[in-house]
């Protein structure tokens, strides 16, 4: 509206004459032209802030995820939903997920669905209201991974674990994969950072307890043969299939682990 003011003078002096307090606020606005540059500035921050909104709250599931954490694994977990289903067809039908941020993992499969549970190692904290709501009604829970889950063998056809194994000693991880092993049907889909990138930032400790361990490829290989576990070569395939169909380019290393 200032700017239909200034491009007609004479207009604006007519409506002066007869309404005063529209005058003075028009001398005001003269006066003071770093008013409406403020007002402006305002309004794109207000459009800005709108069409960021997503439909669970301000950040979208990806920023969520992504903001504060370096480079996330359960981000890449979500992106590779479509890959995951044309590599694994059926057992994706009941899918538990391990790991940070589970409820975004849980809740895109649920949409997608696929009947799935989270376990989510580490404290949940500043949660918003649908994470709240899956804690609630039991598809996510905070569990230590490094003792057994209290799940039945083979309770689930996938299970699907992003960056908590990042975090676990020798020790512990030695308990912990076997474990996830047992209660899975079809097999495992392990997610794990690669060695020189940085996990997480300012909140790793406090969060993690520890610094992650990031293991190279031949690590994980030579492992899964020193534990008896074997890699899952047709799920391997229809995933590298699928992957370049749909230009799909993961952050984080993918492994395909047999049960």
């Amino acid at each position: 509206m200032a700017s239909r003011r200034l491009i007609n003078p004479s207009r604006r002096a007519s409506d002066s004459g007869s309404l005063p307090l529209v005058g003075s606020l028009h001398q005001k606005s003269r006066s003071s032209p770093l008013l409406s540059i403020g007002l402006v500035v305002v309004a794109a921050f207000f459009l800005i802030g709108y069409s960021l909104r997503g439909s669970g709250g301000f950040a979208s599931e990806k920023e969520a995820i992504s903001i504060g954490q370096g480079v996330s694994c359960s981000l890449d977990v979500i992106q590779a939903m479509p890959i995951l289903k044309k590599a694994y067809g059926d057992s994706m039908r009941k899918v538990l997920h391990v790991g940070p941020d589970s409820c975004a993992v849980v809740s895109k499969l649920l949409k997608e669905d696929s009947e799935a549970w989270g376990v989510e190692p580490y404290d949940l904290e500043d949660t918003d209201s649908s994470c709240k709501s899956l804690v609630r009604k039991g598809f996510v829970r905070v569990a230590d991974i490094k003792f057994p889950l209290p799940y039945q063998p083979k309770s689930f056809s996938l299970v699907i674990v992003s960056d908590s194994l990042d975090y676990l000693s020798s020790k512990y991880l030695n308990k912990t994969l076997p474990d996830l092993a047992r209660v899975s049907a079809d097999g495992l889909v392990i997610f794990a950072g690669y060695p020189g990138k940085q996990r997480a930032k300012v909140s790793e400790l406090a969060k993690f307890g520890r610094p992650a361990k990031l293991r190279s490829s031949s690590w994980w290989i030579r492992y899964f043969v020193q534990t008896g576990l074997q890699e899952n070569e047709m799920a391997i395939k229809k995933f590298e299939e699928a992957s370049v169909k749909n230009s799909y380019k993961p952050s984080c290393q993918i492994f395909h682990v047999t049960s």
